[in-house]
């Protein structure tokens, strides 16, 4: 919980000091770029996170495997590595990208179903979703075969579970109760 507030605080400076430079939206390209790699490799997951590794070393990773970040990004990890932070900078480029798209008035929409979702389903759900919250909106698809079909809706904070799985413990909660 101390990290996911740490990386707000980080990725909410980082995203002032972008507005006002009138680069946020390249800085977010390059979070987008690092939150993306970190979270498809493992190995460097592990290496930015474990303690025994130098924080020289992970700087050094960090601009090997990135080298061509924005110079205002090479200094977020500057000031991480001073501040003992490094470990943080996937949390921080996540929030960055969340926050960078609250700003510009994009949505994060999350569509779960129990098979991945066709395109024309998905440009309907966008519809239903820009017409109910009149924001720019993006799915994700997640694909969760333990929902058996259906799906769960999940804006912002807004939640619609309409999946076969939840009905199906609706009317098992219903019959024990009775």
């Amino acid at each position: 919980m101390a990290e996911t507030r740490a990386a707000i605080r980080y990725a909410k400076a980082a995203l002032s000091l972008a507005t006002d430079k009138q680069v946020a939206e390249a800085i977010n390209s390059d979070m987008v770029l690092i939150y993306t790699t970190i979270q498809d490799n493992p190995e460097l997951d592990e290496a930015i996170k474990n303690a025994v590794v130098k924080s020289e070393d992970k700087k050094a990773i960090l601009s090997k495997v990135f080298p061509n970040v924005n110079a205002m990004v090479q200094e977020l990890f500057k000031v991480l590595d001073a501040n003992k932070r490094l470990d943080l900078i996937g949390a921080v480029a996540n929030k960055y990208t969340e926050l960078f798209d609250i700003q510009n008035g994009k949505e994060s929409a999350t569509v779960t179903t129990a098979v991945p979702i066709t395109e024309e389903v998905e440009a309907k759900v966008l519809a239903k979703i820009k017409e109910l919250t009149n924001k720019a909106v993006t799915v994700k698809n997640i694909v969760d075969e333990s929902i058996l079909g259906g799906f769960i809706l999940r804006v912002g904070d807004i939640q619609y579970n309409g999946s076969i799985a939840n009905k199906l413990n609706t009317l098992k909660r219903e019959f024990t109760i009775n």
